[in-house]
């Protein structure tokens, strides 16, 4: 019965969008489609929030209320609730990056526990997320997996990481909530991708709470795939993947040439399209030990996906398959899917203005540098706002 024109139809896929929201994230769009404008809004909102001068209300009002929920968690109680009238949760992100020192790392896990206790009272928030350099430095997941030995004060930090993790993965499991642990640059993975496996090992023995993030413009993460699937068939527990395509692809590629090493990045975006399809098939075949997160903005990836569950059998509300995209990205998407009966989640980054300024930045930058998908947005807004004329 699904043909491949679900995604299509803008009355569900803006339901919640007044006219003046529609007639905003149109005009969002339209400059994120130039891209020498993303360049100088970019430089001119760095300037003036590092002067401290008076633009937060304008930001706010703007690109900030379209990718964001609020500037804390009870601030995104009504995007959570609205969204759920429709059947889509709501993941909370709390999007503060970049960061060096222990205190507000601390406070990074106690902001992400703090979730979890909200997500076990809101059935609209099944899913909690973290970024790994969230709860440490940088240098540090880079130096462990690089393998070269700790100073003991470096083993120290390193001890308060690893309980970090396991603070907030054990109230987790009490809870019944599961957590995404984002994925980040190649050269500071590995030692994340161990870590979370520990912690796989530890708390996913029944049902999947811990899942990391498997990014497959990385032409390695297949046979990752594959041999963790093997260690927990073998050691008994299950695994849980997001799996995106990646978001630090100019950072990657630039590191590589610079120091000398084969890039880790797909060749192409067809090898990259390839390859998540791939790693997504895999998963969706051994649903018995693999749970999925199916991260993505793409549509085609999207009716793969269905069309294999179907095939497979795999019921649309089985709590092993999740669909997400990002809060004020492909609408069309998500709540086209959430309307068929899928799981579906948006990503809800919050937190304050000027903290969040990085991921926006980010997003802005990727919505300019992914072809045709601004060009989508803006078809799919302005036929909304003439069927609403009509």
């Amino acid at each position: 019965m699904k043909t491949n024109t679900l995604f299509d139809n803008t009355e569900v896929a803006f339901a919640l969008k007044n006219d003046s929201q529609l007639e905003r994230a149109y005009f969002l769009f339209k400059m994120i489609s130039h891209q020498p404008l993303v360049r100088i809004g970019t430089a001119a909102t760095n300037f003036a929030l590092k002067a401290n001068l008076p633009v937060e209300g304008l930001i706010r009002s703007t690109v900030f209320d379209h990718f964001c929920g609020g500037v804390n968690e009870d601030d995104c109680l009504s995007v959570i609730d609205k969204m759920f009238t429709k059947g889509v949760s709501s993941v909370l992100d709390y999007s503060v990056e970049g960061k060096e020192e222990e205190a507000t790392f601390d406070e990074a896990r106690d902001k992400i526990l703090k979730i979890v206790q909200f997500a076990d009272e809101k059935e609209a928030m099944p899913i909690v997320v973290f970024k790994p350099t969230g709860f440490g430095r940088f240098y540090l997941y880079q130096k462990k997996g690089e393998g070269v030995p700790f100073s003991a004060e470096e083993q120290a930090e390193w001890d308060r990481i690893v309980a970090r993790f396991d603070t907030v993965c054990r109230l987790a499991k009490e809870k019944d909530v599961e957590v995404l642990i984002d994925g980040e640059e190649s050269w500071m993975q590995d030692a994340a991708d161990d870590l979370c496996e520990t912690m796989m090992q530890k708390y996913n023995t029944e049902k999947p709470i811990v899942y990391n993030t498997l990014q497959t413009y990385r032409w390695d993460r297949l046979e990752y795939l594959k041999g963790i699937h093997e260690r927990a068939k073998a050691g008994g527990f299950k695994v849980g993947f997001k799996i995106v395509r990646g978001a630090y692809m100019e950072k990657e590629r630039d590191r590589a040439e610079d120091k000398g090493y084969k890039s880790p990045i797909c060749e192409t975006k067809q090898e990259t399209d390839d390859n998540f399809n791939t790693c997504m098939t895999y998963m969706l075949n051994n649903l018995d030990t693999i749970s999925i997160f199916i991260g993505t903005h793409n549509e085609q990836s999207c009716y793969l996906a269905m069309d294999l569950m179907q095939q497979l059998g795999i019921n649309k509300k089985d709590n092993n398959v999740w669909f997400g995209q990002l809060y004020g990205m492909s609408d069309h998407i998500s709540f086209n899917l959430a309307k068929q009966g899928y799981n579906v989640a948006k990503y809800v980054p919050f937190g304050p203005v000027k903290d969040v300024m990085p991921y926006l930045i980010r997003r802005a930058e990727e919505n300019t540098s992914v072809a045709g998908q601004t060009s989508r947005e803006l078809n799919l807004l302005k036929q909304e706002k003439k069927r609403r004329k009509l």
